[in-house]
């Protein structure tokens, strides 16, 4: 399996960098793992404003065009040497997408994420501004900006059917 190398003078210092590094380890990844993705149409692209995921492959069923989205942020926190495990697991997706038309964590997601070294879902990398918790079974969920279930808790309600507060972060 090819392995990220990092050191320090290896870090991506901007977000171009960043795109090239991921669709170069992406490419070596996949030509060992999935030699029938065409990775090089992969559109690689970065974003300052995710902040509940570490990245996003995104999808144009009309054109069959696979997008991965890095956060920024997440890379800033994380550092090559973790955050090549997001590059993995969106490439995942990306393969999903090629060969069924649907990405998600069920079953063939789950097949690649050990041989590939990734995780089902990235650990938070940003504090949220929000929780929201039910006050009948005490779940809490983060919320990163002020959504209209921050804004009018009252209007929904938890999935076990409890009604729901929002608490500041």
């Amino acid at each position: 399996m090819t392995l990220a190398k990092h050191n320090a003078e290896t870090e991506a210092k901007t977000e171009a960098e960043l795109c090239d590094r991921a669709a170069s380890h992406a490419a070596d990844v996949a030509g060992e793992h999935f030699p029938e993705l065409p990775v090089e149409s992969i559109n690689w692209e970065t974003s300052t404003r995710m902040q509940r995921s570490a990245g996003k492959a995104v999808y144009n069923r009309a054109s069959g065009q696979i997008t991965i989205r890095l956060s920024w942020d997440a890379y800033e926190e994380y550092g090559w040497e973790k955050f090549y495990r997001t590059v993995r697991h969106e490439l995942i997706h990306a393969w999903q997408y090629h060969e069924y038309d649907e990405a998600d964590h069920g079953p063939t997601f789950t097949r690649w994420a050990d041989p590939l070294n990734t995780d089902r879902h990235c650990e938070r990398f940003a504090e949220p501004k929000y929780w929201l918790v039910c006050e009948n079974c005490e779940k809490r969920d983060p919320r990163y900006q002020r959504s209209k279930i921050v804004k009018n808790p009252s209007d929904y309600r938890c999935q076990c059917g409890g009604d729901i507060r929002v608490e500041d972060a």
